[in-house]
């Protein structure tokens, strides 16, 4: 029962992704794609001070990739730097709530690998 509302919770996920579109006052971008199964994004991040104050995507992508960025937005936004830097791709598993297969890893990762390649530019400059 607990997996199944987690596959629910996954598609309204997909079918209503929180945050998408671009970000106009985006201070950060980083493009993301797996080519393996097409998926691809790109995730904007406007930073204020220490904080990520504004946090969107735009892509396409299969149910896991869009599902978690989705999440993983919802999770950062608002959210100081030094927590953000802090996540791990367990912590994305987590907000997923379901097992994620070998196969499906890069799916579930695509918007984490690219929230890292943004704060990493982000801290270059």
């Amino acid at each position: 029962m607990r997996e199944e509302l987690y596959k629910q919770h996954i598609l309204d996920h997909y079918a209503r992704p929180r945050n998408a579109g671009v970000l106009p006052k985006a201070t950060n971008t980083a493009h993301g794609s797996n080519p393996s199964c097409g998926d691809q994004l790109t995730l904007y991040l406007c930073i204020e001070g220490e904080r990520i104050k504004d946090v969107s995507f735009e892509g396409e992508g299969c149910a896991i990739s869009q599902a978690a960025t989705s999440l993983l937005t919802e999770r950062v936004k608002n959210s100081p730097l030094t927590e953000v830097q802090q996540l791990t791709e367990g912590d994305v598993y987590t907000l997923l709530g379901v097992e994620i297969t070998i196969a499906r890893r890069k799916c579930a990762l695509l918007g984490y690998t690219a929230l890292q390649t943004a704060l990493t530019n982000h801290a270059q400059t």
